[in-house]
């Protein structure tokens, strides 16, 4: 069983300008114990589409009668859009099934409160433990994932943690409560290399030894190739392709996935230039007809500006929305 459908999950914004897209017909699924690596390039709908699983997007979210978010549990399927904000089944998947490390750790932390108090709080809003068990939980996950000194850690403010460990104390936090589904939005853009290949092994032991699913959100397809089980590309809210990490990563079927890959430094040439994808992704104001990647296309013909590709399987586990790709391999 699935933890996670996703199924044409369409969500848009009223604004003063009008109503935008920012997600479109999207669809995926995770199973535990997977990693599945979300990529694109900033504007591309990855952190839109990760708070709609939590229903964290803000009230002029307007999302389609379509869209289907279902989270199967153990003992339940919860249907998670329908859950009202601020009921007690909402607790059920935020921060209960479904944690969420944000991008900037230190802007997720209150900055009058310590760390300890704020791990306590969330679990005993979420478990039915005393506060005395939610310090000891709390002091045993800091430890856990390579906090040194969790005792006194526990007692200090996030501005009194380096980046790195106040990325880890977020980890903590947002484990303490044994979720089913981790979501980790950016959670290495902002530390240093040798920090970035700590917590990208934490998450690969923490998907071992807790059975659960993580969704990685990342513009970085490097990081990905290291920790994802599989990977969906999105640009401008739409999804591109889809698969397994390594058959993506070594034969990339979209055109922006290709470009995404050139995009990268290569190691057998570091003096080689970097080759960025061509012009800038539009505003979600101006979606381009058609393919909304033709406008920034090599491979664009006549149709890609005239009829949305549909998600087509290329082989049994790879799929993408592309009418050139779909020709060239076969699709059906």
């Amino acid at each position: 069983m699935t933890l996670l459908d996703v199924k044409n999950l369409t969500l848009q914004f009223d604004t003063d300008e009008g109503r935008i897209t920012a997600v479109d017909d999207v669809s995926f699924e995770i199973n535990p114990g997977e990693v599945l690596g979300l990529v694109g390039e900033s504007g591309s709908g990855k952190s839109v589409t990760a708070k709609s699983l939590m229903h964290l997007n803000p009230p002029n979210a307007v999302y389609s009668p379509e869209s289907s978010i279902t989270l199967n549990l153990e003992d339940q399927s919860v249907d998670v859009l329908s859950l009202r904000q601020g009921s007690q089944d909402m607790q059920i998947v935020r921060g209960g099934s479904i944690s969420m490390i944000f991008q900037e750790p230190m802007a997720s932390f209150a900055p009058a409160i310590t760390i300890g108090d704020q791990m306590v709080e969330q679990l005993v809003l979420h478990k039915a433990i005393s506060e005395k068990e939610a310090m000891k939980i709390s002091v045993e996950m800091l430890e856990r994932v390579g906090i040194s000194d969790p005792s006194e850690r526990f007692n200090q403010y996030a501005f009194e943690l380096s980046g790195g460990m106040r990325q880890r104390a977020m980890i903590a936090m947002a484990l303490s409560t044994r979720p089913k589904l981790l979501i980790a939005d950016e959670p290495t853009t902002a530390l240093d290399v040798t920090i970035q290949a700590q917590v990208i092994d934490l998450m690969k032991d923490l998907v071992t030894d807790f059975n659960m699913g993580i969704i990685f959100i990342t513009h970085d397809l490097g990081v990905i190739a290291q920790t994802a089980d599989r990977v969906a590309v999105m640009y401008l809210g739409k999804l591109v392709e889809q698969g397994p990490v390594r058959n993506v990563i070594r034969d990339p079927a979209h055109p922006y996935t290709q470009g995404l890959l050139n995009a990268l430094p290569k190691l057998e040439d570091l003096d080689a230039p970097l080759t960025p994808v061509p012009g800038d992704i539009p505003s979600p104001l101006e979606r381009p007809p058609g393919c909304v990647f033709h406008t920034r296309c090599s491979a664009v013909e006549d149709r890609c500006s005239l009829s949305v590709p549909e998600m087509k399987a290329l082989d049994r586990k790879r799929s993408a929305a592309c009418f050139v790709a779909a020709d060239q391999r076969g699709a059906a």
